[in-house]
This record gives structure tokens, sequence and C-alpha cells, in this order.
């Protein structure tokens, strides 16, 4: 009732006005006239009282609290899209995304694989803080630590609904384990609903998926392995990428009748092996081409997956919520195989540009400028949570975090660019899913600190590279700065020093 009560009186402003600017004083308006205002009042308030019980009016006029679409692809290479410069695969919805937002040039993963970048996504830490170093394999009962504040119970605990969707790989997702927790059981596992989120879907993660990988059906009959909140959801036959696209759109839906701002957090598992055909009409796309292979296959599965962000885009635009929603895309690390580094060295599991320089768009009408191509802020995956916050007005703790609030740079009110550090550590990795050989020498730890970036093995100097000149990382100018790579390496050792959580079952 205040609601229609100010509006009311708001009205009744703008028309006085109105009156003043014909030379017409309001108590000097004869009785027809009066009349014919008192019946408009009245049918602005009828409006004001329909236009509450409206979900969407509801939601847009939370200008504060808008909702969060954050999107990630898995092995998604720098060169994969278009508007980052690919010439083999067709991306038209995440060009547009990004023509009406802007693209950040210089934005690393937290990881050269996926497990310790996705821990870095959800709590703005750098892996090394939970001691995770690799990829999880769930045979070992690892998980992420649920001790640690996370970017989903953030946001819970803020008014938000929370949703997690597609591919997981932080524990907790074998059979056994999301049974006993919907049983109520103590002392096991922690999965999503634990960290945070409200509700989730995903594949299940155990020897199902080492099936799947192997028999290379991941994408076709993923939809046989779901499971819904800990419970194991009915099988759908369907696209497992097209079965991502339409929850997501279903909670958007669900989020909208709650009267609740959503996060979505939707995980794709494209482009990670298997390569298979995508559906209709991506892979008759490529074939005209003449592209055959695995290559016929990465290139129609990455165009699929952006067909499907389009259709979820379209759909935030029919509901009327397009304008205050945020939307994020990226990738986990660098490309295997068929992805494209762009002309960065190295790929996934490696330290180098390429397996860890990835693709980043953010768009947000109205707060977000729009056509902008960063080249000059370095930013990371650590850096979503607290810029995640900030878009929503909530208040972190900052110092437990090791990534910072970019926001102020991605709306452009602040144009002087931060003094970065980045920090990597990742275990040796014989495995190297690139063409040819991985690049030598090895490292399993990396510095980046303004230009200068320092590989490592453990405490050991091995390349120092100035990539503000050498993107690229082909002159190494250890032997030339050895006392200026000692610094370094003494930062790395401080890194390397510090506490760690454990992340694994005792």
């Amino acid at each position: 009732m205040m609601i229609i009560f100010c509006s009311f009186n708001c009205s009744i402003i703008t028309l006085e006005s109105s009156y003043k600017m014909e030379n017409i004083g309001f108590a000097e308006v004869n009785l027809h006239n009066k009349m014919k205002y008192f019946n408009l009042l009245l049918l602005t308030c009828c409006c004001l009282i329909s236009a509450c019980k409206s979900p969407v009016r509801e939601n847009s006029a939370r200008v504060d609290k808008p909702n969060i679409l954050f999107l990630l692809a898995d092995d998604l290479g720098y060169g994969d899209l278009s508007c980052f410069g690919s010439s083999d695969i067709e991306t038209p919805n995440l060009d547009a995304l990004a023509a009406g937002g802007i693209q950040l040039r210089n934005f690393y993963a937290s990881s050269g694989v996926c497990t310790p970048s996705r821990a870095a996504i959800l709590t703005g830490r750098y892996p090394l803080r939970f001691d995770i170093r690799q990829h999880f394999r769930d045979i070992r009962g690892e998980y992420l630590p649920v001790q640690e504040v996370s970017l989903p119970w953030l946001l819970k605990h803020n008014g938000y609904r929370t949703f997690h969707i597609g591919k997981w790989h932080l524990g907790g997702l074998q059979e056994h384990q999301c049974t006993a927790r919907s049983r109520g059981e103590a002392s096991v596992n922690p999965g999503p609903l634990e960290h945070g989120f409200d509700h989730y879907l995903v594949n299940l993660e155990d020897t199902i998926r080492g099936e799947l990988l192997k028999k290379a059906r991941l994408y076709r009959d993923g939809g046989r392995y779901m499971v819904r909140n800990d419970r194991r959801a009915d099988p759908v036959e369907d696209h497992w990428t097209d079965i991502k696209a339409r929850e997501a759109m279903a909670m958007i839906d669900s989020s909208l009748d709650s009267g609740h701002p959503f996060y979505i957090n939707l995980w794709f598992d494209v482009p990670h092996t298997p390569y298979e055909p995508a559906p209709e009409p991506h892979l008759g796309k490529y074939k005209k081409r003449g592209y055959t292979g695995n290559k016929l296959f990465y290139c129609s599965m990455v165009s699929h997956m952006d067909a499907c962000i389009g259709q979820i885009i379209e759909h935030l635009e029919e509901l009327g919520i397009r304008d205050n929603t945020l939307i994020v895309f990226t990738s986990d690390n660098g490309p295997a195989f068929f992805g494209s580094t762009g002309y960065f060295k190295g790929g996934k599991a490696d330290l180098h540009e390429g397996g860890i320089r990835v693709p980043f768009i953010a768009a947000w009408p109205g707060r977000i400028s729009s056509g902008v191509v960063s080249t000059g802020l370095v930013a990371a995956h650590v850096d979503l949570l607290p810029t995640f916050c900030d878009a929503a007005g909530i208040i972190y703790d900052q110092s437990r975090l090791d990534g910072i609030n970019i926001m102020p740079w991605l709306r452009g009110e602040d144009t002087d660019l931060p003094h970065r550090e980045l920090f990597w550590q990742l275990d040796h990795y014989d495995f190297y899913p690139q063409p040819g050989d991985k690049p030598k020498p090895y490292s399993t730890t990396s510095l980046l600190i303004g230009k200068h970036k320092l590989l490592a093995d453990s405490l050991l100097p091995v390349e120092l590279f100035d990539l503000r000149d050498d993107p690229s990382e082909m002159k190494n100018k250890l032997d030339e700065r050895a006392a200026f790579a000692d610094s370094l390496s003494g930062k790395i050792k401080e890194y390397l020093a510090a506490p760690r959580m454990s992340h694994k079952s005792h």
C-alpha cells in the first residue's frame, strides 16, 4: 500500500507541474477538468496495483539486485570464438553478447586444468589455499571444503536463488554420495547443495561418466545419468547441452515466479572430449566447409553451445529481464587437441599463456559499456566472486580473497589500471592434450607481476617473459635478469609456504 500511496502523490505532483507549465493554477481548474484528472489518477492507481502482481515488474524493479548468469565453457581456447579471432567456428550469439558488452583480452584461468579453476571461481581464492593442484578423481574422495565461504552461499544469504547446472568436478557426485546425502547421512562428501546452491542438475561423476567418455557418448547419452538435488533424475533422450539450456530457462522462470533474483552457474561440458557430432544444423554447417573427423565435431559442438546460449538470452528478453541481468562468459582453462590458443604458446595442462589465457565477455545493458575491447585490464577467475558481489550490492570479507573487484573497470568508472599479481600452481602433467610436445622447460608454478611472468619448477626459475613486448613467450629473459627472477621466486616461496585446507576425505 505504501508503494501505491507514494505513486499517487507523484502523479499529483506531475499533473500540478503540467498545469503550471500552461500558466493555469491547480486550484483554478474547472470542475470538469478536476473530474477528468481525478479519474486519470484512479486509473493510474489501478495500473500500479496490477503491476505489483506482475513477477516481471517485481524483478525488473530491483535495479540493485540484478540477476546473474555465469556461463563457463570447458577447454575452450582463447581463439575459439569469432569475436576473439576464430575463422574456423561461427559464434554469432557470443559475438552479439560481446558487441553489447566488454571483452577482456587479458583474462586468466586460475589453473591449466578444470578442478582448480572451478574452486577459484566459487571461492575467490587461489586453488593452492585448498592444496588443489590437479583435477579431481572422485575415486580418491576429493572435494572442495565446505568450510570456505562460497559465492553461491553469499548470494543465497542475500536474497538470491542459486542454481548450478552442468559439469561440477568439485567432488561429491558419485551415486552413493548423492544417495547418502539424500538420506541425511552425516560425514559424506559435500555436493552443490552444501556449497550454497538451492538447486542443481548434473551428470553422475563416477564410473558411468568414465564409460561415457570412453565410448564418446557423453553428450548424446548424458541425459540418462543425471542427478537433480541428490536424487537420480528421470532419463531424458536428448543432447546433454540442450538439456542444460532448458533447465536454465526453467530455473529463470522459477526464480521470476518466486520474486527473487537468480544466480545461475551454467557450466557446459563443451568442448571437452569426447568429440561428438552436435545436432543439426550445426554439424551440417561445417560439413559444407569440408571439415571431417574430430575437427568437424569440435566446431559443431561449440556452435551448438553458442546457439543454446542464444536461446537463453532470447528467453530473458521475452521475459523483460535482460536489462537487469549480468551475463558473464569464459572458459575454465586453455584448449585441448582441436581448440585454438590464438597466438599463445602451450595449452591445457600447461602454465604458458595458451593454457591459462581464456576469452572473457561481460554484458549488462546500461551498466557495462557496449562494444569495448579491453587490452589493459588484467583479471582472473579469482576476481569473479568479489565482482559479482559488487554487482549484487553484497558486503564480503576482502581480506579472505585473492581476487579483486573489477566491476568499476567493467563499468568504465575507473580508468587507472590495477597493478596485478597472480599466482598459479599445477602438478606436472605428462599428458599434454595438444598437437606436438609440451613446451620445455617444464614448470609447476608461475607468478605474474605487472608485465613480467616467471615460470618455475617449484622454486627453481626456468623462464622469465615480458608479456607486454612478448605475449607469445618466445624470448626468455631469465639469464639477463637473473637477480629480478630470484626476487620473484622469493614471492613464489611465500605462496607455497602459505597454510592450506585439506580437500580429501579422511
